[in-house]
């Protein structure tokens, strides 16, 4: 099972990456991270700070599109 759940998550990491350009790309890579996490501890850490850079980002781009909304 353990072998199992890092070939998954490796391959959706992988993916992920592969298919960056493509919104929404980055939840392959957060999954991938999930399953690694569980027997990989540096995969943890990794799923920490993207966890962390998605909400930082998420805030910014509801900041710019309230204020776009509030001009028009």
């Amino acid at each position: 099972m353990k072998n199992i759940r890092i070939g998954l998550g490796a391959l959706l990491v992988i993916a992920g990456i592969v298919l960056f350009i493509i919104p929404g790309s980055m939840l392959l890579v957060i999954a991938g991270l999930l399953l690694l996490s569980v027997d990989v501890p540096l995969a943890r850490t990794w799923l920490k700070h993207c966890q962390s850079s998605m909400a930082r980002s998420s805030a910014k781009l509801d900041r710019v599109l309230l204020n776009r909304k509030l001009k028009s």
